[in-house]
């Protein structure tokens, strides 16, 4: 009688067909096959299409001259700029909104986050209000609010609201002293740049002497005399060579200074303080995982609450926040591109609305907008990758 099991301690043959690996390759191949063809049938569908209507294709309308201004330029331009320039004006206004957002999107967000979790009534109620009615309502109509309801309604350049004679708030925005640069101002910015990496070198310095001796330095104003005192001396040395030109009121509006268009003041308010809502949870959230076996052993060490919040709960409570910190980031920063509502010259409303329009190549331009937001979003999280790493529990 024949043994249909096969040997004793065999192992049964598995067919080529039945082999996971083998499948697994093939599924991801044919997968590529798919994507490949349907790729190469956009792209001919789109140049025949386009041929038919007589549309020009290509990247060379970058070079074109653009003809229209913009009201907020990090960079020189002028309506007779290239598209090119254009496109990189809109792209650091971007950048702009998306860094100084993240900042103060930051600072809010811990402070409200922290906030909720006080023992004080009054402080813990108007956190919880601000979370909840803020990261309910959408972005867009925050940004409308602050844009509509708040800068417009502020008095005109006449009846301006002064800071100590400076600084003029207005329906027309933020004006500013302009710093002016001098002879010799060149050794002033060397001394601050100077100053900065003394601070980040003493720092990490600080951090290992208090590693190896448990004895914690005055950081915050040693630091602080780093970054006051160095550019005080150059400047001292120098006869003072950066001055800065006070705006002056003539007929209606002003002259001279910095002016800080409404536009940005109302979007980066916006969605700093909607993002801070979303962080405040989270930073809420980090707190609470650290046991609190933690604060008790601090306080049994003679630190005050500020301390064991400072130097024991949050450095350890970083290791839940920083991972949903990046999506809020990211969130700010593609949110960024709602400014096309309130007229702001982000990079969409600049070169893929303006741009667009008169030059009709949609999928070039469309295509490079895309690409800008994506490797934003790559840089913004490689970045917080690099830190959750370094503050990541290691274990020995």
């Amino acid at each position: 009688m024949t043994d249909l099991a096969g040997p004793v301690g065999g192992r049964a043959k598995t067919s080529f067909i039945n082999d996971p690996k083998v499948r697994s390759i093939g599924l991801q191949l044919i997968a590529l096959v798919v994507v490949v063809f349907l790729g190469w049938s956009f792209a001919e569908n789109a140049r025949d299409n386009l041929a038919a209507q007589k549309i020009a294709t290509g990247f060379g309308f970058l070079d074109n001259t653009s003809g229209f201004g913009i009201n907020q330029t990090l960079i020189p331009y002028s309506e007779t700029s290239t598209y090119g320039r254009a496109f990189f004006v809109g792209l650091l206004n971007t950048i702009l909104v998306a860094v100084v957002g993240i900042i103060l999107a930051t600072i809010i967000g811990f402070l409200v986050g922290i906030g909720r979790l006080s023992k004080n009534f009054v402080v813990r109620t108007i956190s919880t209000v601000y979370v909840e009615v803020l990261r309910n309502l959408p972005p867009l109509f925050q940004i409308l609010f602050w844009y509509l309801a708040v800068l417009s309604a502020m008095p005109s350049p006449r009846q301006s609201i002064s800071l100590f004679g400076e600084v003029f708030i207005s329906n027309r925005g933020i004006i500013l002293p302009r710093p002016l640069f001098g002879e010799g101002a060149g050794i002033v910015v060397w001394a601050i740049g100077l100053a900065v990496l003394l601070v980040i070198l003493f720092r990490h310095w600080s951090a290992s002497r208090q590693e190896e001796t448990g004895r914690r330095l005055p950081v915050l104003w040693i630091n602080l005399g780093l970054l006051i005192g160095l550019p005080l001396v150059a400047m001292i040395v120098t006869g003072f060579p950066i001055s800065f030109e006070t705006p002056e009121l003539k007929g209606f509006n002003f002259v001279g200074g910095v002016q800080v268009i409404p536009e940005f003041v109302a979007l980066t308010v916006a969605l700093a303080t909607y993002t801070a809502a979303f962080i405040a949870e989270n930073v809420r959230s980090g707190i609470q995982s650290v046991s609190h076996g933690q604060s008790e052993a601090a306080h049994s060490l003679g630190l005050r609450n500020g301390q064991t919040l400072r130097l024991v709960i949050i450095p350890q409570a970083m290791r839940v926040i920083i991972p949903p910190l990046t999506s809020q980031y990211l969130n700010l920063t593609k949110n960024s591109s709602l400014a096309v509502g309130i007229g702001y010259p982000d990079l969409v409303a600049v070169f893929a609305g303006t741009a667009l329009n008169q030059t009709g190549q949609a999928i070039e331009i469309i295509a490079i907008t895309m690409g800008v937001y994506l490797l934003l979003s790559i840089i913004t999280a490689t970045i917080m990758n690099a830190y959750n790493r370094r503050v990541a529990l290691v274990e020995r």
